[in-house]
């Protein structure tokens, strides 16, 4: 089942300003903090040394070019979340889909390798790798979307015939070509499979409630007054 969405509605559902888990997201390790710290202090560094060396006065634009570089360990992990949603805003339709797991497997992701040596004096390179998790969800139109996410405890709960829902976009208005898809969530679980929290969980619960079955057929109750 695929309802259409606003475009008002889809813009609350993937914000073009990052939100708290896309920022976490993109904060990465401590590592990636480092190196982005590292950035701030050689972009001060350059800024000093150009206005020492060509006798620049420190006004309001060398001012923001210093803070602006100073804090780029700050908003980085904004700007690169923000773009990413912006990649997926470009699509002009989208709709919420809800179907079931048609199917589960483990894979294995080679993220790193890392060269070392051993107690022989050997040259040897060490893969990193990951624990992804892959879904294939679908319904009975024969429509289906294969997402891949790292694996983690909490997937232990998935099953196959369990209810899936996502949001999907499209270029054609009757989303007959679904050209990127966002992350599943499981309501059965209230559980998120994902690799990057594309969406606001507050607005997709929302649309979720509106557009459960049970909720649809159940007749409406009139509201006795009180009387005071």
């Amino acid at each position: 089942m695929i309802v259409p969405l606003t475009r008002q509605k889809f813009e609350q559902l993937i914000p073009l300003i990052a939100t708290g888990p896309q920022y976490k997201y993109y904060w990465g390790k401590f590592s990636n903090f480092l190196q982005r710290l590292l950035i701030s202090v050689v972009a001060v560094a350059v800024i000093l040394l150009v206005r020492v060396l060509f006798g620049l006065e420190f006004g309001p634009i060398m001012f923001f070019l210093g803070v602006f570089g100073a804090l780029f360990w700050l908003w980085y992990p904004a700007f690169q979340a923000s773009i990413r949603n912006a990649k997926s805003r470009r699509y002009k339709y989208s709709g919420f889909f809800r179907g079931r797991i048609l199917d589960w497997w483990i894979t294995d992701r080679l993220i790193g390798k890392q060269e070392t040596v051993n107690s022989k004096g050997d040259l040897v390179i060490v893969e990193n790798r990951e624990k992804r998790i892959n879904l294939e969800v679908g319904d009975d139109t024969g429509f289906s979307v294969e997402l891949e996410a790292p694996l983690r405890p909490v997937h232990k709960v998935i099953v196959r015939g369990q209810i899936a829902e996502m949001i999907v976009m499209s270029n054609r208005p009757d989303l007959s070509s679904i050209e990127d898809f966002s992350e599943v969530y499981i309501p059965s679980h209230d559980l998120w499979v994902n690799d990057y929290p594309y969406i606001r969980s507050d607005f997709f619960n929302e649309v979720s409630r509106r557009l459960r079955p049970d909720r649809q057929e159940r007749p409406r109750r009139r509201r006795r007054r009180v009387e005071e």
